[in-house]
Parts: C-alpha cells; sequence; structure tokens
C-alpha cells in the first residue's frame, strides 16, 4: 500500500496535468463549431500520417512481389514484341520483292527454323516447302540479300538448304566491279570467313573489297554480296590467289531470309541437255 502511495505521489502532476490539459483542449473543442471543424482537420493529418507510414512500410515489403509481377509482364510484352516484329519482317519482305516485278527469278521469304554452325556438314531448316512454292535449288539469302546457302531437299511444308558454312558448298565468286573470278567453298575453319580461290594473280585484292557472285552459278544472281576481303595471298606457284572473305551474311544470327528461284533454269538446263548439244558434243570427241 505504502509503495502504490509513494508511485502515486511521484506521478500525480504528470497525471494531474494531462487531465488538466485534457478538459481544457475538450472544453475548447466544443466551445465553437469553427474549433471543432480546425482540431477535426488537425487529428485527420495526424491519422493520415500515421498510416501513410505505415502503408509506406507495407508497400516496401512488396516491393520483391511487384517486382517480380513487373518482370513477367515485361517478359510477355517483349514475347508479344518478337511476334510483331517478326510478322513485319516477313510483310516488309514479301512487300519490296513483290516491288520487284516480273524477272528471270522468282523471289519469296522464309524462317529458319534450324540452323547449325559448329559442323563440317552445316544445314539450315525453313518453314516453307513444296506447297508453298519453294523447289530445289532455291538460292537462299540472309535477310539483307546476303548470300547465305541453298535448297537441296524440300517436303510439302519444309525446306533443307545447304549452308554456306558447309564443306560441300560450291559457288562462283567475283571481286566487286571487276571481271576476276574463282571458286567459293567453306574450308570447315572459321563460321565468319569463306574461300574465294583460283583468283587471277592480276586481281590484286585489296583488304576491305568486295566479293560478290558472278552469275555463272546456278542457283545465284549476279552481284549477290558475298563478304569482303580479309586478307590475300598468292599460292606456291604464284599463278592465282587465295583469298579469306569475311562474311556478309551473319550465319550464327539466321533467322529470316530470302529464297529466289532462277525461272530460266529449266529450260537452260533442257537445251544444255539436247539431242543437239550432245551430237555436237561427241563429234569434238
Amino acid at each position: 500500500m505504502r509503495k502504490l502511495l509513494e508511485f502515486i505521489r511521484s506521478v500525480y502532476v504528470v497525471v494531474l496535468f494531462v487531465a488538466l490539459e485534457a478538459i481544457a483542449i475538450s472544453y475548447y473543442a466544443h466551445s465553437t463549431y469553427y474549433t471543432q471543424a480546425r482540431l477535426l482537420a488537425r487529428s485527420n493529418q495526424v491519422v493520415g500520417g500515421v498510416h501513410g507510414v505505415f502503408a509506406g512500410v507495407r508497400h516496401y515489403f512488396s516491393l520483391g512481389r511487384e517486382n517480380r509481377e513487373l518482370l513477367a509482364h515485361v517478359a510477355r510484352m517483349k514475347e508479344r514484341l518478337a511476334l510483331y516484329e517478326e510478322a513485319e519482317t516477313a510483310a516488309r519482305l514479301d512487300g519490296y520483292m513483290q516491288d520487284i516485278g516480273v524477272s528471270k527469278y522468282r523471289i519469296m521469304t522464309a524462317s529458319v527454323t534450324s540452323n547449325t554452325v559448329n559442323r563440317a556438314q552445316n544445314l539450315i531448316v525453313l518453314n516453307r516447302g513444296r506447297r508453298d512454292g519453294v523447289a530445289e535449288e532455291m538460292a537462299v539469302l540472309s535477310s539483307d540479300g546476303a548470300m547465305a546457302g541453298y535448297v537441296v531437299d524440300c517436303t510439302e511444308r519444309y525446306a533443307v538448304a545447304m549452308s554456306v558454312l558447309n564443306t560441300s558448298f560450291r559457288a562462283s565468286g567475283k571481286l566487286a566491279g571487276s571481271d576476276y573470278f574463282g571458286s567459293i567453298y567453306w574450308d570447315g575453319g572459321d563460321q565468319h570467313t569463306v574461300v574465294l580461290d583460283e583468283l587471277s594473280k592480276y586481281a590484286d585484292p585489296q583488304p576491305g573489297q568486295e566479293v560478290v557472285t558472278t552469275g555463272f552459278s546456278q542457283y545465284f544472281p549476279a552481284d549477290v554480296l558475298i563478304g569482303w576481303v580479309e586478307s590475300a595471298h598468292l599460292n606456291e606457284t604464284r599463278t592465282a590467289y587465295r583469298v579469306h572473305v569475311r562474311l556478309a551474311a551473319e550465319m550464327t544470327r539466321l533467322t529470316d531470309v530470302i529464297l529466289v528461284e532462277n525461272r530460266d533454269l529449266t529450260e537452260v538446263r533442257e537445251l544444255q541437255n539436247s539431242e543437239k548439244v550432245e551430237q555436237h558434243t561427241r563429234q569434238n570427241r
């Protein structure tokens, strides 16, 4: 009992002060409508501030979940954007090819479903086949028109092309702006370079010089970009150059391609295999 009295004696001044302040505030609050409105506004401000602090704390601890939701949303948007870009690219390429008009070449587009670059015999699988107009021996160009390969077989819905990064690949190429030409092939080494072999010793290839197709090939039109001279060396007999060509087509990033068919190829072959040609060939033997 004595301790209780001593405790009350030690705090009664503070208790009395608080009680008198409460009575005074209550009296002041009920004195006029103006003071009631002001006190109500102040109390709402204080309560709102306290709620704001707690809301901020809750928001801070929920940032991880919100960040994950945001990342998932971004991923969905990127996926949709990729679909739109793919459709736009295909439409743009098709439109561009239609603007070229009728020529000896028939041109269409396709998307790459599979592409290897780390083997000796690399192949490219395309999402279009015979029902779409794809045929064997069509040239395959990258989306910006650089040499990438040619079709070797197709089904109704798919086609397989021999990549330029295939040791069996052969084409003819020349230095742009000149008549010096040679054989294009891949030696199985660097994925970014091919070889232009048997180039005349008078060609004088320079680093950075463009290398294009000759038009002699049954697959590729003339002047299709192959790449740029990286280095050149005369062979052992010093009669021809062996040129390393940096490919213009990014074979490791091939997604959309242009297919080119030579409309005259069948007619030319029939003519070459005609009886008259065979007769003259036999006579000259």
